[in-house]
């Protein structure tokens, strides 16, 4: 039944348009691709748990009014998701599957060089931890055919962000800031068969200012506030 969950095996790649940015500090921005592996378990009084892991690499452009461009900044971004959820038929062609888990969220920047005005960067540590709630509709559009529209809130538990400043080279000592408010949202419009699943998706994270840290010489360190936009489209092969 295409509209129930499916079990199995699930392997595919993904292409993705990366947007992060503190707000009047700094953006980085480019394309990205990545791999996409997933396990779905059902059994017959319709539950599901389902596990997600998502990889993607990129060469981003990097640009600051403060501190000037820079081009090729390797990105890394891994996630891993557990959730739980259960298949409701409304009719014979729909059926709405509520879900709820936890997520971890890993992102590695590697900023170090010199930008076009001189000034000397340094890598970036990013974990989130996160309990995704959302709801999949799926609609039955041919035989063995359903487009599943998916929306999901994201609630965040928190965070750590790692900067290497003693990468600069001025003395400065590495900065370990806890995160502890923020938000993230997702879409999907995906289109499921037995065997295949393919569609766009949007991801989005706002993420509040986090605690002070000292780095030395008197300084403090803060990670600002800033968000992230991620949308692309994937393609999915189950077995």
């Amino acid at each position: 039944n295409p509209l129930l969950a499916q079990g199995g095996w699930e392997i595919g790649g993904k292409i993705t348009n990366y947007h992060y940015e503190e707000p009047n500090i700094m953006e980085l921005e480019g394309s990205r691709s990545g791999f996409v592996g997933a396990y779905t378990h059902t059994n017959p009084n319709r539950v599901y748990w389902r596990f997600d892991l998502r990889l993607s690499y990129g060469l981003l452009e990097y640009q600051s009014a403060g501190t000037g461009s820079m081009d090729d900044v390797p990105d890394w971004i891994g996630e891993v998701r557990a959730v739980i959820g259960r298949d409701y038929l409304v009719s014979d062609s729909v059926a709405l599957s509520p879900y709820i888990g936890f997520g971890y969220r890993y992102l590695y920047n590697d900023l170090r060089g010199y930008s076009s005005t001189g000034a000397a960067g340094y890598r970036r540590y990013s974990h989130y931890y996160y309990l995704p709630i959302g709801v999949t509709a799926r609609f039955r559009i041919a035989e063995g055919w359903a487009i599943a529209p998916t929306a999901e809130y994201d609630a965040f538990l928190g965070g750590r962000q790692v900067s290497k400043l003693s990468d600069t080279g001025i003395g400065f000592s590495d900065a370990n800031n806890d995160q502890d408010r923020g938000r993230g949202y997702r879409a999907y419009l995906m289109f499921e068969s037995r065997r295949w699943t393919f569609g766009p998706w949007l991801h989005y994270w706002k993420i509040k200012d986090s605690d002070v840290v000292p780095i030395g010489f008197g300084f403090g360190a803060m990670e600002p506030e800033n968000w992230t936009r991620e949308y692309g489209v994937e393609l999915r092969y189950r077995f």
